[in-house]
């Protein structure tokens, strides 16, 4: 429809002396047209799936992604349409969904990966897309027997529904997971490279995207292992996103915490400060996510937990990065508390996995609604949960929604009992906020209650 549009405009363009008389016929084209795509797109409009509540939180719209769960997303909004990106848990690739119409979003492009990959993650800016490619992790089903792709895919978005591939870059290893971009001639990377125990950060060079180079790397001590280094503490691994502002780079690292880096020098970055979580909480994604405020002067942080509620505590926090060098932390969000007429007590005993997981965090993408004194958070089988954040010394939750339990199992984790895994949520700069599951559709949902 666009294309058709602009070599409409085009046509009229070259017309030294467009016809008046052909002006009532081309405006009702363009009125019929208009009409007509906006019936097709609200026929395409799914039924809310019934069984969910919230608090604060309305249901505006869902899709099935033609029975394909999503994983992460990212957003764009192009003349005048808004157009979600998302990556898949259980199949090879990525979609495109039209969000123009957030109660009537329509999956207009599937972008096919290469097998046996896990393609759950991508990240954009401006007419760049970069998407990950990941050794599939053991139990999520892939085969150890084949081949993977590692490391990550470059595409022009120049036209939002159709990615051309314009570069590749491999690292060998298990590949990259959570990566960052935010335009300009720079990548990070949590990456996945021979010779290292779990992920480092790698910075790519992509000023050439047909050849994009390494620029700088940092790890741990002891996680090289090809060096003989000693090795460092079990489970110390960059998730990522490495977030990166100015010339700091902050760092979710697993066991070894929250990590901020000096990157003013991409060759050789340098240790600014870091904050342990690991005890007491939990070791294994002891910081899975890092979202620096400095503005507000916080950052926020959380964990994964995948230990089915029988591990050591997980937690969401508040960080003071007032002084770089000595992060402290200021308190932790209130855990969710069950609706009174369920049969569990707490998340934890719900099955499946319970706690934080992802956060709308995307603040570099002017899609994106900028941080405010809301937090949403996705909080894997307590659905999204809305925190109040004005008082970073006492954080409150304000809302909730929680989706209906899914239906079909697509994959084979978690195991146990099928349930309600929400894993990632965005939240658009029109107040629209987009919630994936491991084992259902998209939801489309809106914070109703008063802002602080």
């Amino acid at each position: 429809m666009t294309n058709f549009r602009f070599s409409l405009r085009s046509r009229a363009g070259s017309q030294s002396r467009p016809s008046r008389a052909g002006w009532p016929w081309l405006v009702g084209l363009v009125a019929l047209l208009t009409f007509t795509l906006g019936r097709t797109l609200s026929a395409q409009a799914q039924a809310l799936p019934p069984g969910y509540q919230g608090k604060q939180v309305q249901a505006v719209g869902y899709s099935d992604l033609n029975g394909r769960p999503a994983f992460k997303m990212s957003i764009r909004e192009h003349r005048g349409r808004w157009y979600l990106y998302l990556g898949h848990f259980w199949h090879r690739g990525w979609s495109i969904v039209d969000v123009t119409d957030p109660a009537a979003p329509v999956v207009v492009k599937f972008v096919p990966g290469p097998a046996n990959t896990f393609t759950g993650q991508m990240e954009l800016s401006g007419n760049m897309m970069v998407t990950a490619l990941e050794k599939i992790l053991p139990g999520f089903g892939g085969d150890s027997t084949q081949a993977h792709r590692g490391g990550v895919l470059l595409w022009d978005i120049t036209d939002p529904v159709n990615p051309q591939q314009v570069g590749a870059y491999r690292t060998g290893g298990t590949g990259t997971h959570r990566n960052f971009y935010a335009g300009g001639r720079y990548v990070h990377l949590a990456a996945g490279v021979p010779g290292y125990e779990g992920n480092i950060y790698v910075i790519l060079d992509i000023s050439n995207p047909a050849k994009p180079v390494e620029a700088g790397r940092w790890w741990v001590p002891g996680q090289h292992t090809a060096g003989r280094e000693k090795p460092a503490e079990p489970e110390t691994s960059l998730h990522g996103p490495p977030y990166v502002l100015g010339n700091r780079a902050y760092l979710p690292y697993g066991a070894a915490g929250m990590i901020t880096l000096d990157i003013s020098d991409v060759h050789r970055p340098k240790l600014v400060g870091q904050l342990d979580f690991s005890p007491p909480f939990h070791r294994k994604f002891g910081v899975h996510t890092v979202l620096p405020v400095p503005e507000r002067g916080v950052a926020y942080v959380n964990s994964e937990d995948v230990s089915y509620g029988k591990g050591p505590a997980h937690y969401a926090a508040i960080v003071d990065l007032a002084r770089p060098e000595q992060p402290r932390l200021l308190a932790t969000l209130p855990e969710p508390v069950p609706p009174a007429e369920v049969p569990y007590r707490s998340f934890a005993e719900r099955g499946g996995w319970s706690g934080p997981h992802n956060m709308s965090m995307l603040l570099h993408n002017p899609a994106v609604q900028p941080q405010g004194n809301l937090l949403y958070m996705a909080y894997f089988n307590a659905g999204l949960r809305v925190f109040n954040v004005a008082n970073p010394r006492q954080p409150t939750e304000v809302g909730y929604f929680l989706p209906p339990e899914p239906t079909k199992r697509y994959g084979p984790m978690p195991q146990g009992q099928l349930v309600l895994q929400s894993e990632d949520v965005l939240v658009d700069r029109r107040g629209f906020v987009y919630l994936t599951d491991k084992n259902q559709g998209l939801w489309i949902v809106r914070y109703t209650g008063p802002v602080p």
